[in-house]
């Protein structure tokens, strides 16, 4: 048995339900997770595969339970591609929610902003992004069973789940803005000169994160929203470095637009499709 199946398994199997949105919380974030009513945690270490977190803010469970009436798997903490244990887990991780019966993914981050009207506390929704790592997590082997070798990225940000975002922010009096996230491979932060290229090439947020799942989201057939909470300025927009005890404690900051935002989201998106069949 493949480890993506062996924990779509245990995290059915331990909570006795059957997901159907994942979350992936970001750098800050995680504290989301506690408004999940009727939840069971897993520890990532008891479920084969899955990604351990080793950076500060990413708690590493995985909880299971109901948000805004819809059934969701919560990952609270992510992996990076600078913690140097490849995509393997990160893959098993997604995969598994495939299996677990999501079917929508929703992505948050803590992000640097690249556009100086939109300033550390505003949430973006990501339109689409540019993959700067250097590196992509579908090289190697393809599993047929789950997409094609070649997946398309055309709008890979589902359009519609970001209009829905966009429309419960207005409803919610949230000023919610848009943009695509480039995903830069860290540890080290963006130098002044990397922030003048991301701007050059569209980009209007910068982060660690988000692009390698939903590329693995999309391949196997998951519908990916993103919003992302803005934490600072890039470099050379704003006075001062960056560091990272400065966007935990913005993303913590602004966890309570997101987690307001989310809740909104699955409502409706309940609303709109229905319980499951």
């Amino acid at each position: 048995m493949t480890a993506d199946r062996a924990a779509a398994e245990l995290l059915t199997r331990a909570p006795g339900r059957r997901p159907r949105v994942g979350i992936v919380l970001g750098s800050g974030l995680g504290d989301i997770a506690d408004r999940i009513a009727d939840s069971v945690a897993i520890p990532y270490g008891e479920l084969p595969g899955f990604p351990v977190p080793s950076v500060s803010g990413h708690a590493g469970r995985l909880v299971v339970g109901s948000l805004g009436g819809v059934d969701v798997a919560c990952m609270q903490g992510r992996v990076h591609a600078y913690e140097g244990n490849g995509f393997d887990a990160l893959r098993t991780a997604i995969r598994a929610l495939k299996r677990a019966g999501c079917d929508t993914l929703i992505l948050t981050a803590a992000v640097g902003s690249l556009r100086l009207e939109v300033g550390p506390g505003r949430l973006m929704a990501i339109s689409d992004h540019l993959n700067l790592l250097g590196a992509n997590p579908l090289t190697g082997p393809n599993d047929e069973s789950f997409g094609d070798r070649f997946p398309s990225m055309t709008d890979a940000w589902d359009p519609a789940l970001r209009a829905l975002l966009k429309d419960v922010a207005a409803g919610q009096g949230l000023d919610l803005a848009e943009g695509v996230y480039a995903a830069y491979a860290g540890p080290s932060f963006e130098t002044p000169a990397e922030v003048r290229m991301m701007k050059t090439l569209g980009a209007d947020a910068v982060g660690m994160s988000t692009v390698p799942e939903c590329i693995i989201a999309r391949h196997c057939g998951l519908r990916v929203v993103g919003c992302a909470v803005v934490t600072n300025l890039g470099v050379g927009l704003s006075d001062g470095p960056v560091d990272h005890h400065q966007t935990l404690s913005a993303a913590t900051a602004a966890a309570g637009d997101l987690e307001r935002l989310l809740i909104g989201f699955l409502e409706r998106l309940y609303q709109q499709e229905g319980p499951r069949s």
